[in-house]
């Protein structure tokens, strides 16, 4: 069982930067691979970024590629997304995933509010 927590959204204007945290409850956090997903009002959640277990290997979407960050630090059972140059399109709740090596079920945090005015 894995519990995340987001932190680090907000309200900010076009063009700012914004980091979000995600805080894992996990024994073996270096055996989780780590995304970030967002949901914006009427619409599917939609993939954001994926970190995996090393840290090894990162993914994007194409729509945040040279925008977001993903990174995480095994030692301290975190991860982030740092994003930069933000749109309004971003705007949405951000949520953050683990899933297991080898595992089949993937936990979410309860996702944290960015709203981004033009």
């Amino acid at each position: 069982q894995v519990q995340l927590v987001e932190s680090g959204g907000g309200l900010v204007q076009a063009g700012d930067s914004l980091r979000l945290s995600c805080a894992a409850s996990a024994r073996a956090f270096n055996e989780y691979n780590m995304g970030w997903f967002r949901q914006a009002p009427g619409k599917e959640r939609e993939f954001v970024a994926r970190i995996t277990w090393s840290g090894g290997n990162t993914y994007y979407a194409d729509s945040v590629k040279g925008r977001f960050t993903i990174s995480r630090d095994n030692t301290k059972n975190m991860a982030w997304l740092q994003m930069t140059s933000l749109k309004p399109e971003d705007t949405g709740v951000y949520s953050c995933a683990a899933d297991r090596r080898g595992g089949t079920n993937v936990y979410w945090g309860q996702g944290t509010q960015v709203t981004v005015s033009s």
